[in-house]
């Protein structure tokens, strides 16, 4: 099986760019045409930048599941589609086929019929990395539910957040989660965000970890017995059916919140055909995937990578994907190695912050280990820095495996920037040139382009791509303001970057008030918000600073009213209330106490200046002069941790 839109020359790369951005709807309808439609579109493409309305691939309909499992049994169903790796290294390896995903998505979307779940209604999946989390996402595509997965290590209140804003009145959780030494107890946390609500109707359990659960008669039922009274429904006399359900190719596939500049989560909203086709495309040409490889993609599903990079875009081409249940870190530091290893991959796409951990236990855990198979090498999540990358170069990929550094967010669906392995040229920390499709654009805070090279200013793309946002869930006009009115008829990243002479990009980080800690976008207002719930806390402010295995800490400036107890008792109970409110993955590295914060007369927080103190500096903060108390800015300085 050869892949008829993928690049495989430069020349190649630079005549599909041209055609994509000259004839954009002729460019993607040849893409297009190479997966499953019940009925082609009528139109390609319809968009404008202002409400914002995008459509692609007008009127035509498909079921992801089809072209992600169906298509392929024929001739591949005892091919493996998922090789799942237990947290466990002892514990058994599973090996799901294409013929055994297909049983099982068929079982989960009869499961989720029997339990009242409908084309429309939305599902959140709370679950840990077992392969029951892609037949669960799956299940929820075949009957044309909206999935909406959560990352297992956010807490209670968050997950109301996200069950309130959906109007979810599904869950499928588990009673807990493997990851390291811990267990995560998963469905306790689901108890707890439950308390008050109204609009749950059903809690779908799988058991994994054997942890104590409590079970509420008639909204609990138990993952084992639903999919077994399920499958006496689905397979008959050996063949296993349950037609999918016809969506249209702007049908919600999925929603997937993501953090903002202010305290509330946003459900980004990806839609069935455009979202498929980016993610297949972009995972064949950025990663060269050729037929059989084995492809290890190292994210939880809970993040936008998962989802496009071990689910959707490596099914959609038939691939193999590998899905890690555990940590690169326990039971020892050569664990993604032993994997490697143990799996024969061909292509390992990790985090820089994985990386930046993994060197800091230096080349001992690399020893006995055959590499030998691997052949890309990638990065996601944050920019790779130099020193990184020339590790991974060296120690990984021996020098003989290109390394793909792939820029892209959760609103944008798949890889928008990126060099395409062994194709187009690589520059160390720099993601280099555009995807087909792409249309980056440098502008300054006007909002004017910034022509000619070499040049820096705010990455905006000026077109649509097949996979980009929709939407934000229940408010269109928190969408328009968040990434189509800052600069007119722009869609803007949020992100600063530099264009080099080739017209190369290298992106510089974010440019609003969220912060990228080890990949993962945390807004700064939703950090506040924790900390202020404190209640002895007046005011607090949150800023980033570089961090050397996380690429930005959180650094927290805060006001309190009394100390009850030491400086560092007052850090351990923020730190606990930022962790019942939004999850340790947002705990401050670094709390200071201050007596207050550089405030302008109208009551704006100046942090360009905390910032400045936070990465070292002690003095060059400007003008101060605007401020209200410009001496409190030299008390925050000294007292800088």
């Amino acid at each position: 099986m050869a892949y008829p839109y993928q690049i495989r020359s430069l020349d190649e790369y630079k005549a599909a760019y041209e055609k994509s951005v000259n004839d954009p709807e002729a460019f993607w309808s040849s893409v297009a045409e190479h997966f499953h439609w019940r009925k082609k579109w009528d139109r390609v493409l319809e968009w404008n930048f202002k409400e914002p309305n995008v459509k692609w691939f007008l009127n035509g309909k498909l079921n992801i599941t089809e072209n992600c499992i169906d298509r392929y049994l024929p001739e591949m169903g005892e091919k493996p589609a998922i090789i799942w790796e237990p947290n466990n290294p002892e514990d058994r390896v599973r090996v799901v086929t294409y013929n055994r995903l297909h049983k099982r998505v068929c079982q989960v979307a009869q499961m989720l019929k029997n339990n009242g779940v409908k084309k429309g209604d939305r599902v959140c999946i709370y679950m840990g990395m077992v392969p029951e989390l892609a037949y669960a996402i799956l299940g929820c595509a075949r009957i044309g539910a909206i999935h909406s997965v959560v990352f297992g290590g956010f807490s209670a209140q968050s997950i109301a957040d996200r069950l309130e804003d959906a109007g979810a009145e599904f869950i499928i959780t588990a009673d807990g989660a493997y990851r390291g030494e811990k267990v995560i107890p998963l469905k306790n946390v689901i108890d707890d965000a439950l308390i008050g609500n109204r609009t749950v109707k059903k809690v779908i359990v799988y058991t994994r970890t054997r942890t104590a659960v409590s079970m509420i008669k008639g909204r609990d039922v138990w993952w084992e017995d639903e999919m077994e009274h399920a499958e006496t429904q689905v397979e008959k006399g050996g063949v296993v059916s349950f037609p999918a359900e016809e969506m249209d190719a702007e049908d919600p596939l999925f929603i997937l919140y993501t953090s903002g500049s202010t305290g509330k989560p946003k459900g980004v909203v990806h839609t069935c055909a455009g979202y498929m086709i980016w993610t297949a495309y972009t995972f064949v040409n950025v990663f060269q995937y050729q037929p059989g490889d084995i492809h290890f993609c190292t994210a939880d599903i809970g993040w936008i990578t998962g989802h496009s990079y071990i689910v959707y875009g490596p099914l959609a081409a038939g691939a193999t994907s590998v899905m890690f249940e555990g940590v690169p870190t326990w039971p020892n530091a050569g664990r993604f190695w032993e994997i490697v290893d143990k799996h024969k991959v061909n292509i390992l796409y990790t985090a820089p912050t994985a990386i930046r951990s993994l060197m800091g236990f230096g080349l001992k855990p690399l020893e006995g280990k055959d590499l030998s198979t691997l052949k890309v090498l990638g990065t996601v999540g944050e920019p790779i820095n130099e020193e990184a990358w020339h590790w991974y170069d060296e120690h990984i990929g021996k020098g003989r495996c290109p390394i793909v550094d792939t820029w892209w967010q959760t609103e944008t669906g798949g890889t928008l920037i990126s060099n395409l392995a062994g194709v187009t040229p690589a520059k160390p920390s720099w993601a280099t040139l555009p995807m087909p499709g792409v249309q980056p654009v440098l502008v300054d805070e006007n909002g004017t382009e910034i022509t000619g090279n070499p040049a820096a200013g705010n990455l905006c793309i000026k077109a649509p791509w097949p996979g980009i946002l929709r939407t934000t869930y229940g408010d269109h006009e928190r969408c328009r303001k968040t990434y189509f009115s800052t600069y007119e008829d722009l869609y803007f990243t949020g992100d600063g970057a530099l264009r080099d002479e080739e017209g190369n990009y290298r992106i510089t980080g974010r440019v609003d008030d969220v912060l990228n800690v080890s990949g993962h976008r945390i807004g700064t207002a939703e950090v506040e918000n924790a900390i202020n719930m404190h209640s002895d806390v007046v005011e607090s402010a949150v800023v980033g600073y570089p961090h050397d295995i996380k690429g930005q800490g959180i650094y927290a400036y805060v006001i309190c009213q009394h100390m009850h107890g030491s400086q560092d008792d007052m850090r351990q109970n923020i730190l606990q209330t930022v962790s019942r409110i939004i999850g340790p993955i947002a705990k401050p590295d670094k709390i200071q106490f201050v007596p207050g914060l550089p405030k302008t007369r109208s009551g704006k927080i100046m942090r360009r200046i905390l910032r400045k103190i936070a990465e070292g500096e002690s003095h060059n903060f400007g003008d101060t002069t605007t401020l209200l108390d410009p001496a409190v800015v030299e008390e925050i300085a000294k007292g800088k941790l």
